[in-house]
């Protein structure tokens, strides 16, 4: 049985009002946002990020990396304004070391779990045949100590007993985009991506896949924190708050995601 996952509300009481008064008013004038984002979410931020500019005028700068880079360069001193993070615990992590924001932390969206190959007969019904076969060459997954959804591949991998087995034919990406990358250029024979790679909007990767029951590993829900850098500056309060409103929100839905209610 899996321990009970901690619960963050999706929308702040200080969001609302801050998107209320962002809605009401232009602002006087235009300011910048340094947002770093998980690698899996790029696309729907860059989305996200233009419609905020068109919205409020403010302008929202994107740096796309792995959870455990992005912490790393914010704990190293990177002027980043906003994290969003692939998981839970590193923005809880650098709220208890003092370089979030205490309070900040809410869950943006929910992340889903994909077995993908570009072969279209190699992923069947029963996702064992294909992980257990024996030509396979190599499978690919993101680093699990760096990258969340890694981490969910390596438990759904152990939770069908084929971890062990598997390991000379694993090869990791640095991050989930770097693990898709290796399964779309053959590289890898197949791997875990996030499903959002294969539904967003725009997206047409032909082959096989098997999206993974959520019920086999720990949901990724996906928090972002207001860092220190960003806690006087209007524009990062108010792309939390924008995160939090109804046209971010389906954006998110539209990019393959989950939402906490």
């Amino acid at each position: 049985m899996k321990p009970p996952q901690r619960q963050f509300p999706s929308i702040r009481r200080w969001a609302v009002f801050a998107l209320s008064a962002l809605l009401s008013f232009a602002p006087a004038q235009a300011e910048t946002v340094l947002i770093a984002v998980a690698a899996n979410f790029a696309s729907a931020a860059n989305e996200i990020a233009a419609d905020f500019t068109i919205d409020t005028g403010n302008d929202a700068l994107i740096t796309t990396g792995s959870t455990g880079k992005l912490y790393s360069q914010i704990t190293q001193g990177a002027p980043f304004d906003i994290l969003l993070a692939a998981d839970t615990k590193t923005p809880d992590r650098l709220e208890s070391e003092g370089f979030a924001r205490p309070g900040s932390i809410f869950t943006y969206a929910i992340g889903k779990l994909t077995l993908w190959s570009p072969d279209p007969a190699r992923i069947g019904p029963d996702p064992r045949a294909a992980l257990a076969d024996p030509d396979l060459r190599f499978i690919a997954i993101a680093n699990p100590d760096l990258a969340p959804y890694g981490e969910a591949a390596r438990e759904v991998l152990q939770g069908l007993g084929l971890w062990e087995d598997l390991q000379p034919r694993i090869v990791q990406g640095q991050n989930i985009g770097q693990t898709f990358a290796l399964i779309q250029s053959g590289a890898a024979d197949l791997g875990f991506v996030a499903r959002t790679a294969l539904d967003a909007p725009g997206a047409d990767f032909k082959g096989s896949r098997w999206d993974v029951p959520d019920h086999l590993f720990a949901p990724l829900r996906q928090n972002a924190a207001l860092l220190n850098h960003g806690a006087d500056n209007p524009a990062a309060t108010a792309f939390l708050a924008y995160l939090s409103g109804p046209k971010a929100r389906a954006t998110i839905r539209k990019f393959g995601y989950g939402l906490a209610e």
